[in-house]
């Protein structure tokens, strides 16, 4: 894993500021396996020079590191960037988590935390800050017949206007941008329904049914919204 990756325009970017090596090799790899492309400093002092390089979408910045604190990067950062950031710390006293909060971390995950955590974390705070984890906001997205956007709330089948309740249109949207990709149950529940449900997979196993009664020219045998057994849904990226 090198210090800096290089640019990719179809994945969101990650500057990840951790210096326990262990930790940040098994984030790297859990990280890039749903679709963000890392890049991974380990001393503090090194941070700012890396951001400066890798302009990411968002940053993971552990508070604990040699050469500058994680409170001092994030201090800097927020200087003269509204970049998001997530700080990861093993510190999860009230009075760390307020002051990461208050110099401007969006977010603050306390050590030890699941990867699908995380992931859920990050998605959340690209979400909520118009960051890159659904690629340009102003381009709607379009895969094998079918277009969705964003913007207008609108989807189209073939050319034709089709009405969706929100938690399809949802749904859709995410298999749509992520198309030719295998999504597993789990990181579909987390990215539509959120980390909290608490519910089985079977309300999204609803939701793929309803879909495909609205976006399929056969319901009964799927070509765009294909089921991988034991795994999840995969949206054709082929016409």
């Amino acid at each position: 894993m090198a210090a800096v990756a290089p640019r990719s325009p179809s994945m969101p970017k990650l500057l990840l500021v951790e210096d326990e090596r262990a930790i940040a090799e098994g984030l790297a790899v859990s990280l890039e396996a749903e679709g963000f492309e890392v890049s991974w400093v380990k001393d503090g002092s090194e941070a700012m020079g890396a951001y400066e390089r890798v302009r990411p979408d968002l940053v993971l910045l552990d508070l604990m590191l040699p050469g500058m604190s994680g409170t001092e990067i994030c201090r800097r950062i927020r200087s003269t960037s509204d970049v998001p950031i997530i700080m990861v710390t093993a510190r999860d006293g009230e009075v760390d988590r307020v002051v990461g909060l208050e110099l401007g971390a969006d977010d603050y995950v306390t050590k030890p935390f699941s990867s699908r955590e995380l992931v859920a974390r990050i998605r959340a705070v690209l979400r909520r800050t118009g960051g890159a984890e659904h690629g340009d906001a102003e381009a709607p997205a379009e895969a094998a017949g079918v277009r969705v956007d964003r913007i207008r709330h609108e989807v189209q089948v073939d050319g034709e206007l089709v009405a969706l309740p929100p938690k399809e249109f949802e749904l859709l949207a995410y298999l749509v941008e992520q198309a030719g990709r295998v999504l597993t149950r789990h990181q579909l529940i987390d990215e539509i329904w959120g980390s909290d449900y608490v519910g089985d997979t079977k309300t999204l196993d609803v939701h793929i049914r309803r879909l495909r009664t609205r976006v399929e020219r056969d319901p009964q045998d799927p070509v765009r919204i294909q089921t991988v057994r034991g795994v999840g849904y995969k949206f054709s990226d082929r016409a």
